[in-house]
């Protein structure tokens, strides 16, 4: 998925992921402002939600987009 696609995929049915990884992120104001905005103009996506859907898609993005396409998908030359 595209980060450009997030906000059609946020007005979608949320679908339940597992997630099997914790992380601490120290995000700067502003930044933690705009997530705080975007939970409130997707009411059924928590901040977490957001910023795991975000992550995830800048991930696909590079593995599409970068010279770091085969060690992102895990096939190391």
């Amino acid at each position: 998925m595209k980060v450009t696609d997030l906000p059609k995929h946020w007005e979608g049915k949320k679908e339940m992921v597992e997630r099997s990884h914790d992380y601490n992120l120290r995000l700067p104001l502003e930044d933690a402002a705009r997530i705080a905005a975007l939970a409130e103009l997707y009411p059924d996506r928590s901040e977490s939600d957001i910023l795991n859907d975000m992550i995830g898609a800048a991930l696909d993005d590079l593995v599409r987009l970068s010279p770091l396409k085969d060690k992102l998908e895990g096939k190391e030359k």
